[in-house]
């Protein structure tokens, strides 16, 4: 059969990798794809009109679709899908606004006895800015809709909170920003659980760390992700015996008594906390940095998973894992997460390569000359395996090393909390 991948970013470019591995698959499209893809033999497709994907996967033995970014599946792409009889790997549009509302989460985790951070929504500054004012900082604030892994806040005085809500109310995040959900800061370590989830059946895959913030030791603005290590090892036994009984139990218990229809993958972001594990936030799609970091030790069929998942039969999966840690490093663009400038060339690619990394593109793309550049915030998700963290780390970084453009920059501790146990 073929595949086709919804979106162009690095969690893409990183399952497109992964598909193209899998015994069943012959060719993998990707809408839209980015340079990288076409490396792997992966054949990049220019439609975006849902209706017009849908028609050229009915017309192309597309077997399986699977979709990347979470806008496609809080616009409605699997019930476009499904309704035309393709099997496509995601939630519903209504099971995705877990993730395309922060307060239906946090109503969802209440009405289920999830553990999360106490909260409450507003929808102007003047209420938002009392409460925090009564609730004081450490706070945390976010903006209730998408805004593309922007639009929260951990605010460490009291001015940063009223500046942050002052920024989603005046249209920092658009229409993101026009209901606010404040939330008590959790103190802990953070990790990502993805799952595969059916109708019936919730299945952890191995854990993982991302690393949100743009300086080293964790300082300065939140962004999309600047690396991302697996497994993590704050996730000992224990704890994840009680993200199983606390969190992944009772969401897909959530899921059947809401009548949800979920067949894809959750992304629980987890503090664990001294009072035990806390959900941070829940995305309905591959989590990214912690993709690149996860799939590159999966040793099971990618494409067979997600159609065990597709067909309610997911409780007949096993999932293989290689015992090697992974770590994944981002180069990002200068002034990434604020403004950057685009369209540097990029060299070193085959070089770090040849390193023994493998290099995901996520913000890249073609000039006129045919070399690439880069176009995104996060360009490039730089990803290698060792027998031990520290090997792994030391490969990632030896690549990273070949890789620069004008102004490119990385963050030099990843995996840091891992090494220093």
């Amino acid at each position: 059969m073929n595949v086709l991948v919804v979106g162009g970013g690095g969690r893409e470019h990183t399952i497109s990798w992964k598909l193209s591995q899998s015994a069943s698959v012959e060719t993998v499209y990707c809408a839209p794809g980015n340079p990288g893809m076409d490396h792997d033999g992966i054949e990049a497709l220019s439609i975006s009109d849902y209706e017009e994907l849908a028609q050229f996967s009915l017309e192309n033995n597309v077997g399986l679709v699977m979709v990347g970014p979470e806008v496609p599946l809080c616009e409605g792409i699997v019930d476009i899908f499904r309704a035309k009889g393709l099997k496509i790997f995601g939630p519903v549009k209504e099971a995705a606004t877990l993730e395309g509302s922060k307060s239906f989460a946090k109503d969802f985790m209440k009405r289920h006895g999830i553990p999360t951070a106490a909260s409450a929504v507003f929808s102007n500054a003047a209420d938002a800015i009392s409460y925090v004012t009564n609730e004081g900082a450490p706070i945390v604030i976010k903006a209730d809709g998408l805004a593309a892994g922007k639009g929260v806040t951990v605010a460490e005085t009291l001015d940063e909170a009223i500046a942050a809500i002052d920024n989603c109310f005046e249209g920092a995040f658009g229409d993101a920003g026009y209901s606010v959900l404040i939330e008590e800061c959790l103190i802990g370590e953070e990790a990502s659980i993805l799952a595969f989830v059916d109708n019936h059946t919730i299945k952890a895959l191995e854990s993982s760390q991302d690393h949100k913030r743009v300086g080293e030791g964790d300082t300065g603005p939140n962004t999309g992700g600047m690396g991302a290590y697996s497994p993590a090892p704050v996730m000992d036994a224990a704890l994840w015996a009680e993200v199983e009984e606390q969190v992944l139990a009772p969401f897909l218990a959530g899921c059947q008594a809401d009548d949800l229809d979920y067949r894809g993958i959750i992304y629980a972001g987890i503090m664990a906390t001294t009072d035990g594990p806390k959900v941070i936030e829940f995305n309905v799609r591959f989590g990214d940095p912690e993709t690149q970091a996860v799939l590159v030790r999966m040793e099971s069929d990618l494409a067979e998973a997600m159609l065990a998942t597709i067909d309610n039969q997911l409780a007949d999966f096993e999932f293989q894992w290689s015992s090697d840690p992974a770590v994944c490093v981002v180069i990002a663009s200068g002034g990434y997460p604020a403004s950057y400038e685009k369209g540097f060339a990029i060299s070193g690619l085959d070089e770090a390569a040849a390193a023994g990394a493998v290099v995901f593109h996520a913000g890249t793309s073609y000039n006129d000359a045919g070399a690439i550049v880069n176009t995104g915030g996060r360009v490039l998700g730089v990803t290698a395996k060792g027998e031990t963290i520290q090997q792994a780390v030391d490969r990632a970084y030896e690549a990273v090393e070949k890789i620069s453009w004008d102004g490119s920059f990385y963050r030099k501790d990843i995996a840091y909390r891992a090494l220093s146990r």
